[in-house]
């Protein structure tokens, strides 16, 4: 009997083995598989930050005037943005100083 105990604890640590050998295979596949999806899309983004340079240059090239206005037009409408969030955010300060007192 103490045979078959020793030889059932053996197969069952073998399979354990086994199982955790299967895991650690499939689990290399996966990290495998991420790294190749990775670099793929890497590449695929790089391309498409390429591809979106020429264009800019391009458009540049064609539409010089309209280029300039709306960059000027871009720039004024996100200094107004910046410069209504830092007013807005000083009002909101000397609120709460007021409350604390």
């Amino acid at each position: 009997m103490a045979q078959s105990i020793f030889e059932q604890t053996s197969e069952q640590i073998a399979d354990t083995v086994h199982k955790a050998s299967r895991a650690a295979s499939a689990a290399a596949d996966a990290i495998e598989d991420g790294v190749g999806t990775a670099r793929r899309a890497a590449k695929r983004g790089g391309y498409a930050a390429e591809e979106l340079l020429l264009d800019a240059r391009r458009r540049v090239q064609r539409y010089p005037i309209e280029t300039i206005v709306a960059t000027f037009a871009a720039g004024i409408a996100a200094g107004s943005a910046l410069s209504w969030v830092m007013r807005h955010n000083a009002a909101c300060d000397r609120v709460d100083a007021r409350d604390v007192d």
